[in-house]
């Protein structure tokens, strides 16, 4: 080895130690960065639907229920309907469906009904109600159509107790 290699590998080796620590300090960033994470801790336990949003229930209150749908027109619905069997009640996404009912006084016939809550506010078009109807032919049930006054009247009525609903609570228009 000449005096001239020895002497680049000493400069070289100098100017490797001169930058070695900062470096290692560059190493040990990526590692500790790489470790770290931006999200929310809370993140992790909270429940999260990017579909249809927060679960919150419909616990009611005022108008603007804490959950998917207005309790008064909930309860005012459920108080409506509650002559027939209920087969499905959900106050989350806002569906009632009760099961087939035979008024008293006609054996021949059958209604079902579908109550639609669609809105968080108290108003006549956040409500839509389906009712079908059966007539027994024989043995079997023929579905048959209702009219548009029969639906018009349960949805009013449904929107009537609602509005007393609020009324009693002592919230105002």
């Amino acid at each position: 080895m000449t005096a001239r290699s020895i002497a680049h590998t000493l400069s070289a080796t100098g100017r490797l130690r001169r930058f070695a620590p900062f470096v290692s300090v560059l190493a040990m960033a990526a590692c500790v960065s790489a470790c770290s994470s931006a999200r929310d801790p809370d993140s992790l336990t909270r429940p999260r639907n990017h579909l249809i949003g927060e679960d919150r229930g419909a616990t009611g209150g005022d108008d603007q229920l804490q959950g998917g749908v207005n309790a008064y027109l909930w309860r005012g619905a459920l108080d409506t309907l509650s002559f027939m069997p209920f087969a499905s009640a959900d106050a989350v996404g806002g569906v009632i469906l009760t099961d087939w009912y035979q008024p008293p006084a006609s054996q021949n016939e059958r209604f079902k009904i579908a109550a639609y809550i669609l809105d968080r506010r108290l108003r006549s078009d956040a409500l839509r109600v389906s009712i079908f109807r059966q007539v027994r032919q024989g043995d079997d049930w023929v579905d048959t159509p209702v009219s548009a006054s029969t639906t018009s009247d349960i949805t009013t009525r449904i929107l009537a107790r609602a509005r007393q609903l609020r009324a009693d609570n002592g919230n105002r228009d």
